[in-house]
């Protein structure tokens, strides 16, 4: 009897990728995310293309170079050579969150700027890791003399007082001043893979739900869930966007399973409204 296989949907290759949070391949998992958007996208081949650049980098460094060098060598390859930097004449444009558009135009926004580098320094051997700073995702990179903040925006790496000028006006709007203040290392933290990814996504769901634009913003959301399956106010808002797109069935199901679960919400009757408005056209 002859054996068929159905290729995996991008929605199941995605879970597959994030399944385990000892082992997510981040890179590849932030490449899949633009399946959606290109649904003809060989992730493979964004990989082989983003060896070859660590190919090229690493033919400039001898075996023994210290991580000094290899940082240097990478920031003078990325951002000078290559010329890859961020989007300031279209920051919202949701191509800025997609690493193969990102790899042709060169341009991005920081956190996918950041998983690209990334990507390249650690085929570099290099200490990095990803931080999610208040409004602007940067780098760190342990050196032996110390440790080097980086913005992935531009290349520049950032003093304390830099970074704290920086927290100062997210400080002010968030009350955390005077005897609420916390130090700058708690902003500095290391951030998973999984909640790099759910940065990415969380940018595109912010575009697509400023241009109501909710097929996009309810597969952004369905990935979102597989990353966070108690995410309940993305139940919400997946809800919310499938009703607008008149699959009324699905998104009741979602809205039942935010009022469920998210008990204390302070939007529990408002959504428990639009539930019955659904029913009654259902």
């Amino acid at each position: 009897m002859e054996m068929q296989f159905s290729a995996p949907t991008p929605l199941q290759y995605f879970a597959a990728l994030v399944g385990d949070d000892e082992d997510i391949p981040l890179f590849e998992a932030a490449v899949s995310l633009a399946q959606d958007e290109y649904p003809e996208l060989d992730v493979q081949q964004v990989l082989g293309d983003v060896d070859q650049l660590l190919a090229r980098v690493k033919r400039r460094l001898p075996a023994d170079a210290p991580a000094l060098q290899r940082l240097r060598v990478l920031n003078q390859f990325f951002f000078n050579e290559l010329g890859f930097g961020g989007n300031v004449n279209n920051y919202y444009d949701p191509d800025n969150s997609y690493l193969n558009a990102v790899l042709r135009t060169r341009r991005g926004i920081p956190i996918s700027l950041a998983v690209l580098w990334m990507e390249l320094a650690h085929g570099l051997s290099l200490h990095v890791r990803g931080v999610a700073f208040p409004g602007h995702f940067m780098v760190k990179i342990n050196l032996p003399k110390g440790q080097v903040v980086i913005d992935p925006f531009n290349g520049h790496s950032l003093s304390r007082e830099e970074l704290t000028e920086r927290l100062e006006p997210f400080k002010r709007r968030s009350g955390m001043v005077d005897e609420f203040d916390v130090p700058l290392g708690l902003y500095l933290q290391a951030a998973t893979p999984r909640e790099i990814l759910m940065r990415m996504l969380r940018n595109l769901k912010e575009i697509h739900q400023s241009q109501h634009d909710w097929l996009r913003l309810s597969t952004v959301l369905d990935r979102l869930l597989v990353l966070a399956p108690e995410s309940w106010a993305e139940y919400r808002d997946r809800g919310l966007a499938l009703a607008e797109q008149g699959r009324t069935a699905e998104a009741v199901t979602d809205l039942e399973a935010y009022l469920a679960n998210a008990t204390d919400a302070l939007d529990l009757d408002t959504v428990a409204e639009r539930v019955a408005e659904l029913r009654k056209v259902s």
